[in-house]
């Protein structure tokens, strides 16, 4: 059933973190000696290009995700334990966390949305008293076993609006009333989505299209 129960996404990468998670997870690849010097730097170009909007991001994150194929779930998540709290945690913005209260004061529900996975958005729910209250791209796991292939659509772009849909519809949540809050140009289906669009440390096409519009324009980091 549709609710009225107002909301408050935050979007996890340069917006609730000051770093993109997926760079820090590649640094800490290439430091452990899992992925070499061409991989990492190949990793980064596909992120610049991604930020000048000249990549499909889902067949990039397709193609990255494919070096998972075979590995047991616990153990990727006892991974992302091992280097979310020297890697994540020391990244994660206090203004971000601050407004997080302040809805919760307000008793507005709070939630991630983001294109990353839920080895990482799931731990950042956790240490930020979340619980279940995020929203991700998944990866297909059959038998406890990571096949390589994401879960289609991926939470990224239109992507977001249609799992924030389901979630919100799962919650009793009113997305017409409800906040987002992102970097990202390429969020703004979500941002056209809800009644109470935020940009945060936008980048400079989402700050453009946000003084247009009239949105809040805001600084976490």
């Amino acid at each position: 059933m549709s609710g009225d129960r107002i909301a408050a996404f935050f979007d996890m990468d340069k917006t609730v973190l000051s770093k993109s998670s997926g760079v820090l997870y590649t640094q800490h690849l290439f430091r452990t000696g899992q992925i070499n010097w061409r991989e990492m730097l190949l990793v980064f170009w596909s992120v610049l290009k991604y930020k000048l909007a000249l990549v499909d991001w889902p067949r990039v994150t397709q193609r990255f995700m494919e070096r998972a194929r075979g590995q047991r779930e616990i153990d990727m998540l006892e991974e992302a334990r091992r280097w979310f709290h020297d890697l994540i945690v020391p990244h994660i913005a206090p203004l971000a966390v601050e407004r997080m209260a302040w809805h919760r004061q307000q008793n507005h529900h709070v939630a991630l949305l983001s294109a990353s996975t839920p080895y990482v958005v799931g731990l950042l729910a956790e240490y930020l008293g979340l619980a279940d209250n995020y929203i991700c791209t998944q990866l297909e796991v059959i038998n406890g076993v990571l096949t390589g292939r994401l879960i289609e659509p991926l939470c990224y772009a239109a992507g977001k609006v249609y799992w924030a849909e389901v979630y919100a519809q799962q919650r009793g949540v009113d997305l017409d009333r409800s906040y987002f809050y992102t970097d990202s140009i390429a969020d703004m289906p979500m941002l056209q989505r809800v009644g109470c669009p935020v940009a945060v440390n936008p980048d400079f096409r989402l700050r453009r299209y946000a003084r247009r519009q009239g949105w809040p324009v805001e600084t976490f980091y």
